[in-house]
């Protein structure tokens, strides 16, 4: 058939939006990080994010996109058939977006990849020396997020042919991420001072301006997981809206009953429910969101004080926010997933399936497990290999000087 009859400029249009929009999630989530550190480590905070986008751009480009979603070699890793992009062009791949260039679909997919392993850097930040977190950072997208994005996404896939439902990501990039952030927490160790001396956050507006920025990127992040300009995608918007709002609000509520509404509080909730409705967003009414948002942000809120009653400084609570959050998205979409929202999914308990809830724990368990136990080795091989924090020395000066000789603030 002939490729010009196949593509709909609709719906490329939309995923090339789309794949901008993801795009400055990456930027956007180095501002939310960059906020939270103290003034000596922001620019170090904001550069791990954006060398990632340069790092697995590259990645993906050479083989993470061919490991992901290549020819399936027994569920469990993509051939390399797609090696280079080879044999990714203009024509649509069926077997993933018809209407769409296959190059296309490989473009949106990797900026998820870019994404992810920058979520993680909110565990370590203030301490990781910057040339082993370049190693990690390669080493990780490898070994956790193409496979795990194979096993759930690609053809043949493990979780995929189990029936396991992941709309956006919940699964693939914030689970992941956030149970690889615990791990890698464990093994650094504490920062110079931390539970002693005070390490607030320098610049709370960089944290809400880069809150805001992802909350608008998340439409792209979720609408575009539709793969196309229809009623799902526009469906994936709003429930993605919806749960962002909610969780907010509840954490606001939260927030005032323990002592005042904060405003990093309530930004860090709306994204909380943005990532609790990411693996939902497609399979889901907009009043189910409300209630996997208003429930996602007392999970992630009492995480946050679990972690701290451990004295366990992972840093930006990436476990507490997008591992717990992305747990709860998991579980919530073997509860409220309906046929009716998009019939090529599954309908969740409430909609009389209860294997699927089964499925959906069975499958957060697999990649939980998995996603922590490799990051740790990998953390700890590299910890005795080529060490993964600064001196302390390095670490009292701040990363900004010791690391990148550059200050943020003349």
């Amino acid at each position: 058939m002939d490729t010009i009859a196949t593509i709909n400029a609709g719906d490329t249009a939309w995923v090339l939006v789309a794949t901008a929009r993801v795009m400055l999630m990456t930027p956007a989530l180095a501002f939310f990080y960059g906020g939270m550190v103290r003034r000596k480590n922001v620019l170090s905070t904001l550069n791990l994010s954006f060398i990632v986008m340069g790092l697995m751009s590259v990645q993906w480009v050479l083989f993470g996109y061919t490991l992901a979603f290549g020819s399936s070699i027994n569920g469990l890793i993509g051939a390399l058939n797609f090696l280079g992009l080879e044999n990714v062009g203009a024509t649509p791949n069926a077997d993933y977006a018809a209407t769409i260039p296959h190059l296309a679909f490989a473009a949106y997919q990797m900026m998820f990849a870019v994404i992810t392993p920058a979520l993680i850097t909110g565990a370590f930040v203030e301490r990781v020396r910057f040339k082993a977190f370049l190693v990690f950072a390669l080493l990780w997208a490898t070994l956790v997020y193409d496979p795990v994005a194979h096993w759930v996404w690609g053809v043949g896939g493990i979780l995929r042919a189990m029936g396991a439902l992941d709309f956006a990501g919940g699964t693939v990039v914030h689970i992941t991420a956030g149970f690889s952030a615990l791990a890698f927490a464990r093994v650094i160790g504490a920062r110079r001072g931390f539970g002693r001396a005070p390490m607030e956050p320098h610049n709370i507006p960089y944290s809400i301006l880069g809150a805001g920025l992802l909350w608008v990127g998340w439409f792209g992040f979720n609408g575009g997981s539709a793969l196309g300009a229809n009623g799902l995608a526009v469906n994936a918007v709003v429930t993605t809206n919806t749960a962002a709002a909610a969780a907010g609000l509840v954490w606001m509520v939260l927030s005032w009953r323990d002592n005042k509404p904060s405003i990093l509080g309530i930004v860090t909730g709306a994204v909380v429910g943005l990532v609790a409705i990411t693996p939902a967003a497609g399979f889901v009414t907009p009043l189910a969101a409300i209630a996997i948002g208003a429930i996602a942000a007392p999970i992630s809120y009492y995480a946050i004080k679990f972690r701290q009653s451990r004295n366990l400084d992972e840093s930006l609570d990436v476990w507490a926010c997008h591992g717990m959050g992305g747990l709860w998205g998991a579980l919530a979409t073997g509860l409220f997933a309906t046929k009716a929202v998009n019939d090529a999914g599954a309908n969740g308990l409430f909609f009389g399936n209860p294997q699927q809830f089964v499925i959906q724990a069975i499958a957060a368990i697999i990649v939980i497990v998995f996603a922590f136990s490799v990051t740790f080795v990998v953390a700890k091989v590299l910890d005795k290999t080529m060490g993964l924090r600064v001196s302390e020395n390095e670490e009292e000066v701040g990363l900004d000087i010791s690391e990148h000789g550059e200050r943020a603030y003349a």
